[in-house]
């Protein structure tokens, strides 16, 4: 079993470990470092970091999830729904948006799954892959 904490300073190295990105994107690795920094980046832990996400509040001033990410060997097991859930729970605006690109199904999946709505589609982004804007209403 796991929990969602908020992340710390020495959750960043976990977190980049397992971040296939931040091992060969500096800028990844900064935007994870800045995210913890303003406390907005929570990790998933069961014995280690297994998963982590960032919540923002730059998208027209409402919730927006701009990274979501887990371990690949703790994929489909719950771990993003919990983090997903975890985001809902603390978000300060009665709407959370998220976005992902038009060839990640699982999180396609994932979003409705928990119940949010395509909001939007924008191009340009990533060459040939446009990406989905999803929202859902908080209560």
């Amino acid at each position: 079993m796991y929990s969602v904490r908020s992340a710390v300073e020495s959750d960043i190295d976990s977190i980049c470990s397992f971040d296939a990105i931040a091992q060969r994107d500096k800028r990844r690795r900064n935007f994870i470092s800045r995210s913890v920094a303003a406390g907005n980046c929570f990790v998933a832990v069961d014995e280690r970091v297994i998963g982590y996400a960032v919540l923002e509040y730059t998208f027209y001033d409402n919730g927006f999830v701009s990274m979501l990410y887990v371990h690949p060997e703790h994929r489909r097991l719950g771990v993003g729904t919990g983090l997903m859930k975890h985001l809902e729970s603390v978000c300060q605006t009665s709407k959370l948006f998220t976005s992902t690109n038009l060839s990640n199904i699982p999180m396609q999946s994932l979003l409705v799954r928990l119940g949010y709505k395509l909001s939007g589609l924008i191009h340009d982004l990533d060459e040939d892959d446009p990406e989905l804007v999803y929202v859902k209403f908080l209560k």
